[in-house]
């Protein structure tokens, strides 16, 4: 089988994407009051409604609206004053009344976007001459480093409820094939379930893991769900075909089930989109069916045949009334809209002067933001990059600082008074408790010498006895100069500030 960059050569991957997200952070289900919880014992979570007992009659959950509308609003969707809840038939026992409620053609949310910064090796999967956005409405303009922003279009975000879970056991990787006994658990069966389903404007499998993560971190700051793909609060289908390049007509598709984390839409893309070229080159025919990714073995296996939309005999719901949304309703959901991730990470560039990794980084999360934010209180502005930096690199290594002890270590390495394997140890010491940070350091004689009159002897003493560096570095080597500060540090007993250091023996050598 050929790798993703050969294929790409000569094909073009047409990629959409169908994510699901349950609204979490809401109380009850969507159409019965019932507790919305994963954690209680099976079955405990029930009710007529939500069981499809006959007689029972739905009421739809006015918080779960208010989420869906937010979460359009913040992927730039139109929001649909009148839709209609429709039922969607099929039997299975995740389902126990056979139909599924959700909405039809005309969705709360229509016609969205998001636009995607590719980056770094990922931005290298889409070959340079596609130079076009998938609609041919935008030029596609690339930085000097390859990297590209490219608009994906959002076809509809509807609402939905969520079926039951069901375990398989004795079968491979959980599922029913070869299973000795299935469970159902129907304390998920009507949660509040969100669909976003893209345009098929995605071309390379890290254009589909990034629009999943920005999706993440939107839904994530808007607060309408934990977004957890480990645990199934967020879960995603990939649609994918391949066409010859140059040509317009679309290819047979295949859906694909099973991904539960960015890292295995990824695999699960690469490796589908490697399967149909080899097919096609050998002169066989794609189906249209839903496959299977499993994870163990790096591949993708067929389930059945992809169903069609007649097969599920869509009605209009009799038990529910169409909605119409006022402009007060919208309005104030708009209200309700945090700072979004994009907009956050573009302040911190421009506000703090971060670099655009460091800013994404730390804005992608709600908590973390929040995090960085609140050790920034009483912050100079030349200390926040450090800041940053620190919460980057060295603050996901420990759960329980505070953010005052945070910035304290910052302005410690922002001063020059320690360094970064200094400010690890520290951390690892009040991780946890309330110690300040400037008193350990003080107590475990940490803090750095930066004083030229205590470092000037020092320096000269290190130049005087290594004359075979000092002339090595004359000739040219100026990697001799590590050498010369370890020397100055050693001399120092570690107390030194090895950058001012560096700048001292440099400007002795150079002299």
């Amino acid at each position: 089988m050929k790798r993703l960059n050969e294929v790409l050569k000569d094909w073009e991957a047409v990629i959409g994407l169908e994510i699901h997200t349950e609204l979490t952070t809401l109380d009850t289900k969507m159409f019965c009051n019932c507790k919305l919880s994963h954690d209680d014992p099976p079955n405990t979570n029930v009710c007529p409604v939500c069981l499809g007992m006959p007689g029972a009659l739905p009421v739809p959950n006015k918080k779960a609206i208010q989420s869906i509308v937010m979460a359009g609003l913040a992927t730039n969707c139109e929001i649909q004053k009148h839709s209609t809840f429709y039922r969607k038939h099929y039997f299975y026992p995740d389902m126990s009344k056979n139909f599924q409620t959700t909405q039809g053609s005309v969705a709360f949310c229509m016609h969205g976007h998001l636009r995607l910064n590719v980056t770094g090796d990922g931005a290298k999967e889409r070959p340079v001459w596609e130079d076009m956005s998938s609609d041919g409405s935008e030029e596609i303009k690339r930085e000097k480093d390859g990297s590209y922003q490219v608009p994906i279009r959002i076809q509809r975000i509807h609402m939905e409820e969520d079926a039951a879970k069901m375990v398989h056991e004795g079968g491979e990787e959980g599922r029913i094939s070869g299973a000795s006994e299935s469970f159902i658990d129907y304390n998920r069966c009507g949660t509040p379930l969100i669909e976003l389903v893209t345009e098929p404007d995605l071309r390379t499998p890290e254009e589909a893991r990034l629009f999943m993560e920005e999706l993440q971190q939107t839904f994530k700051t808007l607060g309408i769900s934990d977004c957890s793909m480990e645990s199934g609060s967020m879960r995603c289908d990939g649609n994918i075909s391949l066409r010859r390049r140059g040509t317009k007509e679309l290819g047979t598709k295949t859906e694909m089930k099973n991904i539960n984390s960015f890292k295995s839409l990824h695999d699960a893309l690469e490796f589908e989109i490697c399967r149909q070229a080899e097919v096609l080159e050998e002169g066989g025919v794609i189906y249209q069916e839903t496959r299977h990714w499993e994870p163990s073995r790096k591949c993708t296996i067929v389930m059945r045949v992809k169903e069609t939309a007649d097969d599920y005999r869509l009605m209009p719901d009799p038990d529910l009334a169409p909605f119409d949304l006022t402009d007060d309703f919208i309005e104030e959901c708009h209200s309700k809209i945090p700072e979004l991730p994009d907009a956050k990470c573009k302040r911190y560039e421009k506000d703090y002067g971060l670099k655009s990794a460091d800013a994404q980084q730390l804005a992608g999360d709600p908590e973390v933001s929040a995090f960085f934010e609140e050790a920034l209180d009483g912050a100079k502005k030349k200390v926040i990059p450090t800041i940053a930096n620190v919460m980057v690199n060295l603050v996901p290594s420990y759960n329980k600082l505070r953010a005052k002890q945070v910035r304290t270590i910052s302005e410690l390495l922002a001063a020059d008074q320690i360094t970064f394997a200094q400010a690890r140890e520290v951390l690892a010491d009040i991780d946890g408790t309330d110690k300040d940070p400037e008193k350990v350091v003080d107590a475990q004689g940490m803090r750095q010498v930066s004083d030229d009159s205590a470092l000037e002897p020092i320096v000269e003493e290190v130049l005087g006895r290594c004359t075979g560096q000092v002339n090595q570095y004359h000739d040219g080597n100026k990697k001799v100069i590590g050498y010369l500060v370890g020397q100055c540090m050693k001399a120092s007993k570690g107390r030194g500030n090895p950058k001012r250091f560096n700048e001292l023996l440099r400007s002795h050598l150079e002299a």
